[in-house]
């Protein structure tokens, strides 16, 4: 789950009118998406290319055909505890790492990829949300919280592009990832405590994140409207 797309370079200095943008170092703080300094890669942008034969898309469009199957192999079973069905999710889980250090070794960024990481991610946490809520594996209150959050940024997302506005990740929105997957991957295989542990801390920093994004996009909005 990734709330932007992973990823970016950016120019050392101001390109001649015609030259290429120029490439940062890939340091090893930038392959794994730890520096993330700098304005997001011109192919990524609104109104790019979608450009969709890539390496990272080629990744990601692996993501997405496993969750249908993550989706089968969980609710065909009796209570929902089940390694396969963990091993599937944290794979699928996991890609979003592996397509953004692809992204940024071959620097084959897209607009495809900046659009389809984001929804890719969401349909793995609602996919997580649909089995731990019929098995019943994590608290229902906080899954309903969660699923409340996901439709909210679904449509923040969806405002912000009819209007022309991309909402840049915050570290709340990165670092809520990790313990939301982790917690329906230890529910998946019977750690309970430890789920809603990861769970709690998770939902905790996605409402930070989700209200951040509420004050930039609105911010972004007031920009752009003429003034009087």
């Amino acid at each position: 789950m990734a709330d932007a797309p992973v990823g970016d370079e950016d120019q050392a200095r101001p390109p001649a009118d015609d030259a290429p943008p120029a490439r940062r170092p890939l340091t090893v703080r930038r392959l794994v998406g730890l520096d993330r300094s700098g304005p997001p890669p011109t192919a990524t942008v609104a109104g790019a290319p979608l450009n969709p034969w890539t390496v990272p898309n080629a990744i990601g469009f692996v993501r997405l055909a496993l969750i249908p199957v993550f989706l089968v192999v969980a609710l065909s079973t009796d209570d929902g505890v089940d390694p396969l069905a963990a091993t599937l999710f944290a794979v699928i889980g996991w890609g979003d790492y592996a397509d953004g250090i692809a992204a940024r070794v071959t620097h084959q960024y897209s607009r495809l990829g900046a659009l389809m990481d984001p929804v890719t991610d969401r349909l793995l946490v609602i996919s997580g949300v649909v089995v731990c809520w019929h098995f019943e594996l994590l608290p229902r209150w906080a899954i309903a919280v969660l699923v409340v959050r996901e439709v909210a940024m679904l449509a923040i997302a969806r405002y912000g592009l009819r209007h022309g506005v991309d909402l840049a990740i915050n570290w709340p929105g990165r670092l809520a990832v990790a313990p939301v997957m982790g917690s329906f991957f230890f529910a998946m295989l019977g750690l309970g405590t430890a789920a809603r542990v990861m769970l709690y801390v998770g939902l905790a920093l996605a409402l930070t994140a989700t209200a951040l994004y509420l004050r930039s996009g609105i911010r972004a909005m007031r920009t752009s409207l003429p003034s009087s």
